[in-house]
């Protein structure tokens, strides 16, 4: 299902990510298609509020948790500057649904990175 938010639909996923080569393009972009994924079951689940908002976005960082290790089987690792980029990528779109009081830390609260 293709994102219909206009602000979402040209969003570039981790792009500060993409922009460096220490971070593998091909796990980034994974991650990118899991922030499409959240963009996508926001639209189709209508999340009523911040409670419902934080369990899609949970589930969202723990795909992202899984993924720390193709990160890591390819020499690089979610570190400072991944996990700040990613933040704020989950932030970006809770922001573009409508959530601008959600707590960033709390949209990745189960992170492992």
């Amino acid at each position: 299902m293709p994102i219909t938010n206009q602000r979402m639909s040209k969003h570039a996923f981790l792009r500060q990510m993409h922009a460096d080569s220490y971070f593998p393009d091909h796990v980034v972009d994974r991650g990118g298609a899991i922030l499409a994924r959240l963009c996508e079951r926001i639209e189709a689940e209508r999340p009523s509020d911040l409670a419902a908002l934080y369990a899609l976005t949970h589930a969202a960082t723990e795909e992202f948790n899984l993924l720390q290790a193709e990160f890591e089987a390819a020499g690089s690792e979610i570190e400072t500057v991944a996990r700040e980029v990613i933040a704020e990528d989950f932030w970006h779109v809770a922001s573009a649904y409508g959530f601008t009081d959600a707590d960033v830390e709390e949209l990745i609260a189960t992170r492992d990175w």
